[in-house]
């Protein structure tokens, strides 16, 4: 198969590229910019690939769909939205890494994203794409899902679905590193500001808040509302999610843990355990979810530790996932990884 990025000079992208090239259905990889209007070396849109003498190429829809059996689009929020009609029309495959499709309501993408949305018609077309989850319903537009969101719902679905939870007490505490916060020098991440320091950010307005609860929502009407709390740590990649749940009364331990190994048992992808806490060092460099439960019995509170490398299953190796899932490919194609120790 031939494939589509568009976009590759965020981390998103970069990480995309380099996982697609180790994927044994994939024979060649295009890469197209939607803000240039002639080709140029990969090089020099890029400095790091200084070795490559790959060409990347002026988006033009029409000929990335001749060219190519999918796209993967790693753009900015609000650029997907402009772009995606003609994959739309053709009913061709596209795997949107940005959040321009993850919402339904164009009101609340709006609100949330500060951006025009995307019509309801596109909207509607598109599918959510949590890959350990929800299987593709035979929709060719999946909209991926963000990187705080994967590891929140990963660790809540059990708890949610078989409705176990107390739904108004849900409190999450999120922490990432840098690369979370995109390539973009800002003065939250200039060195000596995000070096031997923690900054909360974004408080009660991360643009993951709404596609969390909308998710939640669809496995439990239920719930209205979650507290959600992100923090940006100085290590370079990865997420640790860590999720307070109020358990029901009458609901013990071991049907807590029976509710995570009947959801994840068969999904290669999320490993659970009760006996030790993960940590970020765990997850970096591959695209595992890794879940460790621990319950008060004497408050009644769990803690799930749900922790994720942020580029990869936060964002381009769920994307391949939900590439694999749509082709009919084993689910670890391109995803065969292992951590990225010391």
């Amino acid at each position: 198969m031939n494939v589509a990025i568009i976009g590759i000079t965020g981390y998103a992208g970069m990480v995309l590229f380099g996982l697609l090239q180790k994927h044994p259905g994939i024979i060649k990889i295009n890469i197209y910019q939607h803000d240039i209007e002639e080709s140029i070396p990969l090089k020099t849109l890029a400095p790091q690939y200084e070795y490559y003498t790959k060409a990347v190429k002026p988006y033009d829809a029409q000929k990335i769909i001749a060219e190519n059996d999918a796209v993967f689009f790693a753009t900015p929020a609000g650029i997907t939205s402009k772009l995606a009609k003609p994959f739309f029309d053709a009913d061709f495959p596209v795997i949107d890494l940005s959040g321009d499709f993850r919402l339904k309501d164009p009101k609340e993408y709006e609100h949330w994203y500060q951006k025009p949305a995307a019509p309801q018609s596109e909207l509607d077309n598109a599918y959510y794409g949590l890959a350990d989850i929800t299987p593709n319903p035979g929709k060719n537009y999946v909209a991926n899902p963000g990187c705080y969101a994967t590891s929140v719902l990963l660790g809540l679905a059990p708890l949610v679905k078989a409705d176990i939870a107390d739904l108004d007490n849900i409190v999450i505490d999120a922490k990432s590193g840098l690369s979370g916060a995109g390539k973009k020098l800002s003065d939250s991440s200039h060195f000596v500001q995000a070096n031997d320091n923690l900054q909360i950010y974004k408080p009660n307005e991360h643009k993951h808040i709404p596609e969390i609860m909308a998710m939640l929502k669809q496995w439990n009407p239920k719930i209205d509302h979650i507290q959600f709390m992100t923090t940006l740590a100085p290590f370079n990649r990865g997420i640790m999610s860590s999720i307070y749940v109020k358990i029901k009364d009458g609901v013990d331990e071991a049907t807590i843990k029976k509710e995570f190994d009947n959801l994840y048992h068969d999904h290669p992808f999320v490993k659970v355990s009760q006996d030790t806490l993960p940590t970020v060092k765990s997850v970096v460099g591959t695209n595992e979810c890794h879940i460790g439960l621990s319950y008060n019995p004497v408050t009644k509170y769990l803690l799930v530790d749900s922790v994720i490398d942020n580029m990869i299953k936060g964002a381009a190796g769920q994307a391949i996932q939900n590439f694999n899932q749509l082709f009919a490919f084993d689910a670890d194609y391109g995803l065969k990884l292992t951590p990225v120790l010391p």
